[in-house]
């Protein structure tokens, strides 16, 4: 019988490998410019506000020359308005309690809250506040907003995904912000980069208010 372990190295080298992806490469790019002003437009008659429920996450990935690592943050609030099953308007709102980091690492939770990084200390608050909603399709809309983070404020656009079903919305949307655009630069270890790209993740619920 032919031994196995001659293929152990190839099977590594290929874990490895896959495990060194930038997980970006997989989501979409936000389009990221200057802020924009906003004047709040609520919505046309019968135009109903949802607020977050307890079912609601919002997630990110990052990642360096030698893996990734994936967090959420635990505490936000937050509300879309809709009519008839659609958004409409632009009081759409996340306000993120970036003390509540949490990582798949408890001493990299530490080093993400510290002044390496989002520095939560000065800055506890990061808000997305929408500007513009733009249907793609039945289901598909290009959300434009100000994303204010680490004392930085920037306009950016992504892709998203909104249903209804009885009561419940759900808003979910995936992709890449460059985190140097909000002045986050701390490279990491010559040898263990770390990359600028990092993935958010929102699944929001919400029921009228």
């Amino acid at each position: 019988m032919r031994s196995l372990f001659p293929l152990t190295p190839l099977v590594l080298a290929t874990g490895l490998l896959v495990s060194c992806n930038n997980p970006a490469d997989d989501t979409k790019d936000a389009e990221v410019g200057d802020a924009k002003a906003k004047e709040l437009d609520a919505g046309p008659a019968g135009s109903v506000k949802y607020v977050f429920t307890d079912n609601s996450t919002i997630g990110f990935k990052g990642s360096k020359v030698t893996g990734s690592h994936t967090g959420e943050f635990k505490k936000f609030t937050g509300h879309f308005t809709l009519k008839d099953g659609a958004p409409v308007g632009n009081d759409h709102k996340v306000e993120i309690d970036m003390t509540s980091l949490e990582s798949d690492n408890e001493k990299l939770t530490g080093h993400l809250k510290s002044a390496d990084f989002f520095d939560v200390e000065t800055f506890p608050t990061s808000v997305f506040d929408v500007t513009k909603i733009e249907k793609v399709s039945d289901s598909e809309y290009t959300v434009t907003g100000n994303l204010a983070m680490h004392g930085v404020t920037k306009s950016v656009s992504f892709p998203a995904t909104v249903s209804q079903s009885g009561d419940t919305a759900k808003i979910t949307a995936e992709f890449d912000i460059n985190r140097f655009d909000w002045d986050i630069k701390f490279a990491g270890k010559p040898d263990d980069l770390i990359r600028k790209e990092v993935v958010l993740t929102f699944d929001l619920e919400a029921k009228p208010e």
